[in-house]
C-alpha cells in the first residue's frame, strides 16, 4: 500500500471514529444542531413572511383547527381552544432532530421578546418519551413551555417534516406554514407577528 492510500485510510478512520463517537454518545444532535445554527444566521432559512397567507381554492383564508388537546410539562391538560384570540406560534419539534435543536435559541429569544404581547407558544414535542423534551428544555434554560399531544393531531397540522412551524393570527386564520428550520429571532419576523394581532 502506498503512502497516499495509507494517509487516506487513516483520515477516513479518524473521521469515522469521530462520527461514530458522536452517535454513540448522543452528542451528534447537539453538534449538528450547532452547525445548522450557523447556517440559520446566514438568513437562507428565514421563514417567508412576505408570502401570501395560505388560502383555499376560492381565495378564502384557511381557518386554523383549534380542536387539539395538549399536556404541558407539569402534566396539566391545555385545550388549544383556550388560546383563540391570540397570535399562536406553533412549532412541532423533537430532541433528536438537529434542525429543531438549531432553531431553539432563536425561538426562545422570540418568546422572551413577545410574551407580553398576546402571542402564545405551542412547542409540541413528538419525542416518544416526553420526559426527554422536558429535561432538554430545562437543561437548556429555555423559558417557553413544552407540550405533548393528549389526543390526535388535527389533519391541518400533519407534516412529513420536522421542525414545522405554523403561525395562526388573532382571527384564527393560518397565516404562515414553514417546513424545516427557521430563524425566528429577527425584527422582520417580530413585525410580522405584530401585524397579525
Amino acid at each position: 500500500m502506498n503512502k497516499k492510500a495509507k494517509k487516506n485510510l487513516i483520515e477516513y478512520g479518524i473521521t469515522g471514529t469521530i462520527i461514530l463517537t458522536l452517535f454513540l454518545t448522543g452528542l451528534h444532535t447537539e453538534v449538528f444542531g450547532f452547525v445548522q445554527r450557523g447556517i440559520l444566521k446566514t438568513g437562507l432559512m428565514d421563514p417567508d413572511v412576505e408570502a401570501k397567507a395560505p388560502t383555499t381554492d376560492n381565495s378564502k383564508k384557511i381557518k386554523a383547527d383549534f380542536n387539539m388537546s395538549l399536556i404541558n410539562s407539569k402534566g396539566e391538560l391545555v385545550e388549544m381552544e383556550e388560546l383563540r384570540g391570540k397570535v399562536i406560534f406553533f412549532n412541532i419539534w423533537a430532541t433528536w432532530c438537529p434542525p429543531c435543536v438549531a432553531e431553539m435559541p432563536g425561538i426562545n429569544n422570540l418568546y422572551n421578546d413577545t410574551k407580553a404581547e398576546d402571542v402564545a407558544f405551542i412547542m409540541l414535542s413528538v419525542d416518544n418519551d416526553f420526559q426527554k423534551a422536558i429535561d432538554y428544555n430545562k437543561s437548556k434554560g429555555y423559558d417557553f413551555e413544552v407540550y405533548k399531544l393528549a389526543g390526535s393531531l388535527p389533519c391541518l397540522y400533519a407534516s412529513q417534516a420536522i421542525p414545522t412551524t405554523y403561525i395562526i393570527d388573532a382571527e384564527g386564520n393560518l397565516a404562515l406554514t414553514h417546513k424545516g428550520m427557521g430563524d425566528y429571532d429577527s425584527e422582520e419576523f417580530k413585525g410580522f407577528l405584530n401585524n397579525l394581532k
